[in-house]
């Protein structure tokens, strides 16, 4: 564990993982804990009040805090993204936070355009950046969890490959860097070790589980549509569609070599993931 400077040595660090409770936030509390650390796990409902809508709380949860953990919602390419960077870097500054490690979306441009407003406020501050592919937890337990289970993925992805990211990959690139542990005020671009369309994916969660799974794509207007028909609000179900659109248009195929530089392993493939999970019973019922 790494000693900030003016901290005595073998004081515990503390540090604020925002979004604690989501899908890799959860992950980077239970890796810090397991190493000692000083975790305040900050959500809407939990012991350390933290809402991106609620920017009262942010200075309260950062007071304090060596380091934080910042994966934003619902997306870093959203709008409002950049002004709500801008005063998170704000006050983090202003609370003395030394090192941040920002959850980024790998190919967005409107993700860099929030990076650049955080590194811009908080100034001072070592900014790690972790540019993520799409996690392979989305089928897991994330928004196609009831795709799979119904047995049918429908998407707008048509036939670009991505190269699927472990979440527990990037939880562990992600502790190294609050810790100090690898180069910090860098960006560094995750992926996983292969690129699969997802008709590759359907065939693997198919395989995986014993169960068909199909992928049916769609256009980005029909997937909207499909999302408000859930229950998503239409700007949010937008939005969402016209993301997608813009990541899977193949310019995001090609793998990047961040969590073997990183961690001196190579990541999980979507393959061994989807084996993992259907071990465990996830998508069982």
């Amino acid at each position: 564990m790494t000693t900030y400077r003016g901290r005595r040595q073998g004081e515990r660090d503390t540090v604020l993982v925002t979004s604690g409770t989501g899908k890799t936030g959860r992950r980077v509390v239970e890796r810090l804990t397991a190493l000692g650390t000083t975790v305040r796990s900050g959500s809407r409902g939990g012991d350390v009040t933290f809402d991106w809508q609620d920017e009262s709380g942010w200075a309260p949860a950062l007071r304090g805090a060596d380091a934080a953990y910042i994966a934003y919602h619902p997306d870093l390419a959203a709008p409002g993204a950049p002004e709500a960077m801008a005063s998170f870097g704000r006050i983090a500054a202003e609370s003395g936070v030394r090192r941040l490690v920002l959850l980024s979306g790998r190919g967005e441009p409107q993700a860099v355009v929030a990076e650049e407003a955080l590194r811009k406020e908080a100034a001072g501050a070592e900014l790690t950046v972790l540019r993520s592919a799409f996690f392979a937890q989305n089928f897991s337990e994330g928004a196609l969890f009831d795709a799979v289970r119904a047995g049918e993925v429908v998407f707008p992805a048509g036939t670009a490959a991505e190269p699927f990211v472990d979440a527990d990959d990037l939880a562990d690139v992600a502790v190294a860097a609050l810790a100090g542990t690898i180069a910090t005020g860098v960006v560094h671009e995750l992926t996983g070790p292969a690129s699969l369309t997802f008709e590759e994916v359907a065939a693997e969660l198919t395989g995986a589980t014993g169960r068909t799974v199909r992928y049916v794509p769609v256009t980005g207007p029909q997937y909207a549509a499909a999302l408000e028909g859930h229950g998503v609000p239409a700007g949010e179900a937008a939005f969402l569609a016209d993301l997608f659109a813009t990541l899977l248009d193949g310019h995001n195929s090609a793998t990047a070599d961040g969590v073997r530089r990183v961690l001196g392993r190579e990541p999980r493939g979507f393959g061994a993931f989807a084996r993992e999970a259907a071990g465990r019973g996830v998508w069982d019922g």
